[in-house]
């Protein structure tokens, strides 16, 4: 039990340091940038910290859907492909996904 709050400790800590050095990236690009591109005012690191959860709750929301709705997408195409489409999906992941390298012609995709 001690391990485990000693873990939620570490991981909470990590997360304030994270929270205020992207702040601080925040609010150095906005104090550079938006007084002579846009004439507006300078921020304090707070107003910076307000900016991201702004934007995460506009563009990011808080679903947590990130990673694990895609896995859980590519999951399920993956299930519904032949093993020769599965076959052809490794070689183009392996050549960069290159149509030539995965010996498809113009001819099919046209």
């Amino acid at each position: 039990m001690n391990r485990r709050i000693t873990r939620i400790i570490k991981i909470a800590m990590i997360a304030i340091v994270a929270a205020v050095a992207l702040s601080f990236v925040v609010m150095s690009l906005w104090n550079w940038l938006a007084p002579t591109v846009f004439g507006g005012k300078t921020i304090t690191m707070v107003q910076a910290f307000g900016l991201l959860v702004l934007s995460k709750i506009l563009f990011g929301g808080f679903h947590g859907h990130g990673r694990s709705h895609w896995r859980r997408r590519m999951h399920e195409r993956w299930e519904q492909m032949t093993p020769e489409e599965r076959e052809k999906f490794r070689q183009g992941m392996r050549c960069g996904g290159s149509r030539a390298a995965e010996g498809l012609d113009n001819a099919e995709h046209a």
